[in-house]
């Protein structure tokens, strides 16, 4: 899986630069605010888009947590971890999203 930003990122950041760069700065702080290191903080985002229905950040941060060495049986993992909680639907659609960024 390749760690792509969508193009509609860079024209939101070109407009509205003071926005994303406090935007970038406030991820920045969160994710350095804890000890827990860049694979599982990947994957509790993933878990957290799920929950959340967001395709685009299901497909981002199962990207950012393969970039950052988790397997794709750990990223189907988070998804199938996803069905007691929120449901059958929500762990096809993930599922989805995973299997389409495999290839």
């Amino acid at each position: 899986m390749k760690d792509k930003i969508p193009p509609r990122y860079f024209r939101v950041k070109e407009k509205y630069p003071e926005v994303m760069n406090a935007y970038e700065e406030m991820g920045k702080a969160v994710h350095e605010s804890g000890p827990l290191d860049e694979k599982t903080r990947a994957l509790i985002k993933l878990a957290i888009s799920t929950g959340a229905g967001l395709e685009g950040a299901v497909a981002s941060h199962s990207r950012k947590a393969s970039s950052a060495g988790a397997s794709i049986e750990e990223i189907k993992h988070v998804a199938l971890l996803s069905l007691p909680t929120v449901g059958f639907p929500q762990m096809m659609a993930t599922l989805k999203v995973i299997e389409e960024l495999e290839g």
